[in-house]
């Protein structure tokens, strides 16, 4: 398929995934959101593991962070070295917001867990179009996605504090780059051993999302860990797959 097909088809499926969330009414918070299968007082903390289970996010993203300035920017990595800090900033800040929501958990709360995650969302999906597609339309993304991702959830939260809220900008933010990186991935053509991190990434957290929708049943059934917190940790898997593709990049420069 040529290029400009393939960017077509990414345009379309864009164009069609905005049309078809504006198309629903405005979106409010799920009271029930709030409400966790394992809300268990342990040391003083309220939901106790769905607060530490966000450490791997605080770790991962650290080590990311770390790499990303420590490491030499050669064979291309000098064009995606804001754009990898970025997503490992949004992950470590996610440890931080997600910890602190779940001692609260309430709408006021959640707004500082969503907004590293569109930083994350973003970031990624700029490397990617990096990667795959384009550096100068990288470039030309990275900081519209960034700010539309923030403005995402600031929509949201004013909106919900007037009484009418819409969550249907903040999904579009979360959901259309799941939808688009895997298209990505099979039209443009890459390293099939950079590849296969990226499907490993896309594969946990399909799976965390899988466990958060079944929170309470998983927690009923196995009783000693919830669904909302093995979502945390699979969603960890995801920037940690991240990380190893990095670190292996980094030693075949090295060895180059």
């Amino acid at each position: 398929m040529h290029h400009d097909h393939q960017g077509g088809v990414l345009w379309i499926i864009t164009l069609v995934a905005i049309i078809a969330v504006f198309n629903f009414a405005p979106i409010p918070q799920d009271r029930a959101y709030h409400r966790f299968g394992d809300q268990r007082l342990i040391a003083g903390l309220p939901n106790f593991y769905n607060v530490i289970s966000n450490i791997p996010f605080l770790l991962i993203g650290f080590i990311g962070m770390r790499l990303v300035v420590t490491q030499s920017p050669a064979g291309g990595l000098a064009d995606l070295r804001w754009m990898h800090f970025a997503f490992f900033a949004g992950v470590f800040l996610t440890g931080i917001g997600s910890s602190s929501y779940h001692l609260y958990s309430n709408n006021r709360i959640l707004v500082w867990d969503r907004l590293p995650m569109t930083i994350g969302f973003m970031a990624l999906f700029s490397a990617i179009v990096d990667e795959y597609i384009s550096t100068r339309a990288a470039r030309a993304i990275f900081v519209p996605l960034l700010i539309v991702g923030l403005v995402s959830v600031f929509y949201w939260h004013v909106t919900e504090q007037n009484g009418h809220g819409d969550l249907r900008l903040y999904a579009l933010v979360q959901f259309l780059p799941m939808i688009l990186i895997p298209v990505i991935l099979c039209l443009f053509k890459s390293d099939p051993e950079r590849s296969k991190y990226y499907w490993g990434m896309i594969a946990a957290y399909a799976l965390s999302k899988g466990a958060e929708y079944l929170d309470a049943e998983l927690y009923d059934l196995v009783g000693a860990v919830s669904g909302h917190t093995l979502k945390h940790v699979l969603a960890a898997v995801a920037p940690y797959i991240f990380y190893r593709s990095l670190r292996q990049r980094e030693r075949i420069i090295r060895a180059a």
